[in-house]
This record gives structure tokens, sequence and C-alpha cells, in this order.
């Protein structure tokens, strides 16, 4: 038996209950995150925007089944999405580290609306990640969004982390010490596309032991990483200006 699917207005509302519910309830991330996105009205309802077009994407499904594999297509180019500005938060960089790594992923020549942009696409992306999660466990009790994905988001954040590594590598015995990172990269691929169709293909059972699912959760797959606060977004912007006047 096919059970109906959820419409877009049920799925914007319990997104934007997320978004409220993260600001006051969430983890450290989550409540930074979400309270600097309803703190501008402006980024807000950009998010909105984009948010709307990423659930209209799972609502057209008619079945519940259907909208579960398309929700986690989507949480699972979100996780992409905020990939670079996590990356940012982890690693000491140099600054020129920083401007290769900006260089990578945006086509602006100029690198601190290069990074303002990426910190604007991770505020958004992060946002829609939690309520993918909020929406997924709540009202579909999909347990795809339990341990196998949090499985993947760790593969997934190796890989990347490898993959810039090897990319801002600067000096000969840094390229030496990547170099064994950069030959695993081809079978890490693989094994991402590999977890990537086994979640697409995963049997959706609402009702499979979800209660222990809920038990065995971890507290929050980002509060291992520092939130970047204004005041280091501002040091690197000034550190980036600075450079920029170095080179005239």
């Amino acid at each position: 038996m096919r059970i109906q699917g959820i419409n877009q207005a049920r799925l914007m509302e319990e997104s934007e209950l997320c978004i409220a519910e993260s600001a006051k309830f969430g983890s450290p991330a989550q409540m930074l995150v979400a309270s600097r996105l309803l703190a501008h009205p402006e980024a807000y309802r950009r998010w909105e925007a984009e948010h709307a077009q990423l659930m209209r994407r799972v609502s057209e499904h008619r079945y519940l089944n259907r909208q579960v594999v398309a929700l986690r297509s989507t949480a699972l180019s979100l996780m992409h999405r905020k990939a670079v500005f996590e990356y940012l938060q982890e690693r000491q960089l140099t600054r020129q580290q920083r401007h290769k790594l900006m260089s990578m992923f945006h086509t602006l020549k100029d690198y601190s609306a290069s990074l303002i942009a990426e910190h604007g696409n991770y505020v958004r992306g992060a946002s829609s990640y939690y309520c993918s999660h909020h929406v997924a466990r709540g009202l579909m009790k999909d347990a795809a969004f339990a341990e196998p994905l949090w499985l993947y988001q760790e593969r997934y954040t190796d890989y990347f982390r490898v993959h810039c590594d090897v990319e801002l590598a600067e000096s000969q015995s840094e390229k030496q010490a990547v170099e064994p990172m950069r030959l695993l990269q081809p079978l890490l691929k693989k094994q991402l596309a590999e977890a990537r169709q086994e979640i697409l293909s995963m049997a959706y059972r609402p009702q499979k032991v979800w209660r222990e699912v809920e038990i065995r959760k971890p507290t929050g797959d980002t509060e291992r990483l520092r939130a970047l606060g204004d005041t280091d977004i501002a040091r690197i912007l000034a550190e980036g200006a600075v450079d920029k006047r170095s080179r005239r």
C-alpha cells in the first residue's frame, strides 16, 4: 500500500519551525547558523526561496516512498554544498591557501567577495540540511537519515579534506606528505559513489526499529567543528585586504 506524500505547504511549515527551534534549542553550531539567518531578513528571504525550490522537488512526487528518495538526494547535495566552509573552519590555512581555496570553487576574482558568498552558501545550505533532517526524521521516519547518512558524511568529509589538502600543498615537503592521500583519492571517490547509491536505493521502512535508531543517534555531526563567528570572518577579510594592499 502506497502512502500519500506530504504537500509543499507542510514541508515549508515544518522547515520554518525547524529554523526557529534550532535557534533556541539546537546544538551550538545549529543555534549559530539559525540565529544568523533569522537576524538578517534579506538572507532569510533568500534562504526561504531557495529552500522552497528544494522542497518542491520533494513535494512534486505523489507518494511518500518517492519523496523519501528525493529528500535523501537533496540532503546529500546540501552536505556537499557546506563542505567548503567547514573545511575552512577546520584547517589553519595560510592567506595564500585561503585565496587558492576560494579560487577552486568560485569564479569571483575578488577574494573577499568569494569568502562572503561562500559564507552565505554555508548558512543557507546548513539551514536547509538541518530542515531536511527534521522533515525526514520527524515526518517521514526515514532511518537512512540516521547511521547511513552520518557514515556518508564522515566519508565525504575525509574525501573532501584529502582533495583540498592535496590541491593546497605548497612546499615540496607538504606535497610529499600528501602524496599517499593523493593516491587514495580514486578509491575514496569510488567508495563515496557506492555509498550514495546504497543510500538512495535503501528500502523505505518507516516502522522498522525507529526507536532504536533514535536512541543510538549521535549528538550532532557539526559539533566537532568550531563555529566561525563574525569576528573570525572579519579577521579573515581584514587579512585579505592587507594582502591585497601589499601586492599593489
